[in-house]
């Protein structure tokens, strides 16, 4: 039913980004099926990333492993893998081995570093690649050191975002074209990527580099979190003038001159007033005062809160699969709504492979050869 339905895609089983990037073409109705190794480990309910496709356990060292790898690229859309460069080459499934199988193939790469560089086989994960974008240093409190902001900036943001608008863009050319194309989707470039307002910004003059003196780094005291009476957290985001005056008059400061604003001298005396004044209430009674106004104002809910707020629930933006609590897909479709195919599964190899025009004696003959 989702707007990808048709599209087929073969994914190389790895961890963080990469499965995350086949997760949200699952969601959007295409076919992907994962490529496991034999003999590891089955995703469990809880591998949410893993949700929505089937897969084949393979033991690439296997002639036959690689030969029905082939085949099953020679019918795919896309391909999505996640290893160092070189990896798949040395498997014998490296973009020129698919490309001649496949010549309209969308060959995605999913790395830390790019397929190029002197970092390129390095080791890394997102706090090292967000950190060599200014991401990083750009995050935390004023006088405090970079926080991490989870592994959201590098390997789902930077990378299997950019790794998915990069396949669905390679699929569309080459269904004008009837030429694939290799992706080289690097985390450090999507996270660069990213932060292009604050590039921008800084450039004019907006943005200071040094963190928590900012407009939007938790220096501007009108954007910012801050402690409730019951030792619970509220986020601010009241950055228009006539969003920051309903703010001031809704928590009672509304004698605090709205001219001053952006005067960033005041800014250190302002956030103590308007914490003291947060702090005297609690989050429940600031909910009542502010949420649903134009005070720009949310509760900072926790993962196990998130899923029962009331917006959250009639808009269904969380489901439940196989008793899991997570995001249902997104974005929303008017006619051809996305959905969660099914719940991370153990490999299926000889289904997969009959689904995709094996025969019963081809499958026998790779499982002979121990290659599945």
């Amino acid at each position: 039913m989702g707007p990808l339905a048709g599209i087929r895609v073969v994914e190389f089983a790895g961890i963080g980004p990469a499965p995350f990037a086949a997760m949200l073409l699952s969601d959007m109705g295409a076919e992907v099926i994962r490529i496991d190794r034999k003999g590891g480990r089955a995703p469990r309910s809880t591998d949410v990333t893993f949700r929505g496709r089937r897969a084949i356990a393979f033991d690439m060292k296997k002639t036959e492993a690689v030969d029905a790898t082939l085949r099953l690229v020679k019918q795919a859309d896309a391909l999505i893998e996640g290893f160092r460069p070189g990896v798949m080459e040395r498997l014998g499934i490296g973009p020129e081995a698919c490309l001649e199988r496949n010549p309209r193939l969308v060959y995605g790469r999913m790395t830390g570093w790019g397929q190029t560089g002197p970092l390129a086989c390095a080791a890394g994960h997102d706090i090292n690649y967000i950190a060599l974008t200014g991401a990083l240093h750009a995050i935390g409190s004023a006088g405090g050191k970079p926080v991490p902001p989870l592994n959201l900036a590098g390997d789902f943001g930077g990378g299997a975002l950019y790794l998915a608008f990069g396949l669905i863009c390679g699929v569309v050319e080459s269904m004008r074209s009837g030429k694939g194309q290799v992706v080289d989707a690097a985390m450090i470039d999507g996270a660069a990527s990213l932060m292009s307002m604050f590039y921008g910004m800084a450039a004019s003059g907006m943005w200071q580099d040094e963190r928590g003196v900012n407009l939007l780094d938790s220096g501007a005291y009108f954007y910012d979190t801050y402690e409730t009476k019951d030792g619970k957290w509220i986020a601010i985001g009241a950055l228009e003038p006539q969003f920051y005056r309903e703010f001031l008059d809704r928590i009672g400061l509304a004698d605090l001159d709205a001219g001053q604003q952006m005067d960033r001298e005041h800014w250190p005396e302002f956030k103590s007033k308007v914490a003291a004044a947060i702090k005297a209430k609690t989050r429940d009674e600031w909910d009542a005062a502010l949420l649903g106004t134009d005070a720009c104002y949310a509760p900072v809910l926790s993962l196990k809160e998130a899923p029962a707020h009331p917006h959250n629930i009639e808009r269904q933006t969380f489901t439940k699969i196989d008793g899991v609590v997570q995001p249902a897909p997104a974005p929303r479709f008017s006619r051809t709504p996305p959905a969660v195919q099914g719940p991370p599964q153990a490999p299926q190899s000889e289904l997969v492979l009959s689904n995709w025009g094996f025969s019963s004696a081809e499958i026998d003959r790779l499982r002979a050869a121990e290659a599945i």
